[in-house]
């Protein structure tokens, strides 16, 4: 079992129709399973659908379940779905777990530079964001994703829904628009049946990966940012760690 909760923008359909309608759910969990969250204002900083270089903000009510519910282009297109969250609260009142956390996201300075800044380890706080994206092919899929200025984003380089994809899902990873190299990927493999596997991947210096999939599966990519908070202190409770995470979701046809 992982140490950390993902949180990723899951499809009910990763391709639909011309005209049909978009749905998703948000979901919090581990292993590419959890939870379904509703829509809420205060916890979305952005929420947008992109297409052929177009950005449409998104407005659901309060409460939405699935959070995305809208008509899908009458056109051949890529989807991208974009949300971030306003920022939450972990509180850490065992290192362990925060030891665990950092070794499981590849952070393996953390926990000297914890105590070198002279940082409570009986109880602190780290403050984290989402900024996650999904994307749906509206009839053949035809277009490509883009860099939407995302925080910290994976952007996918390959199409995995257009006829001649050769199961190589090639994606860059960038955080505040600069391109992280040598950044740790975890890649969720979801089969047919439900189970999945959990690969370990690494961005070039360039910031890009290629990963193999395989056709009829789902997929989650997800890579997370580690950096001392501004509000950070000695004080015992203090908010000391901010995290952002990225995640993208997808589908490989069969």
């Amino acid at each position: 079992m992982t140490t950390a909760h993902e949180f990723w923008i899951e499809p009910l359909r990763y391709q639909i129709d011309n005209g049909g309608t978009l749905e998703a759910d948000f979901k919090n969990g581990q292993e590419f399973s959890g939870n379904t969250l509703s829509y809420f204002e205060r916890n979305s900083s952005r929420f947008d659908l992109a297409f052929q270089g177009t950005l449409t903000a998104l407005s659901p009510r309060l409460g939405d379940s699935p959070a995305l519910n809208v008509p899908a282009p009458v056109t051949d297109v890529l989807v991208s779905v974009v949300h971030e969250t306003t920022p939450s609260l972990l509180t850490y009142r065992v290192w362990e777990k925060f030891l665990k956390f950092a070794k499981h996201k590849d952070f393996p300075n953390a926990a000297a530079d914890h105590k070198a800044a002279g940082w409570s380890e009986i109880k602190f706080k780290e403050s984290y964001t989402r900024h996650v994206k999904a994307l749906i092919a509206v009839g053949n899929g035809e277009g490509s994703d883009q860099r939407l200025g995302l925080k910290t984003e994976f952007v996918a380089l390959s199409n995995p829904y257009q006829t001649g994809f050769d199961n190589l899902m090639q994606v860059a990873l960038y955080f505040e628009d600069h391109p992280r190299g040598n950044a740790q990927v975890e890649v969720f493999d979801r089969a047919p049946d439900e189970t999945v596997t959990i690969s370990l991947h690494r961005t070039d210096s360039a910031g890009r990966v290629t990963i193999p999939v395989t056709n009829g599966h789902d997929y989650l990519f997800d890579a997370v940012v580690l950096e001392p908070s501004e509000e950070a202190s000695t004080e015992e409770g203090a908010t000391v760690w901010q995290t952002f995470w990225a995640a993208l979701t997808f589908n490989v046809p069969q």
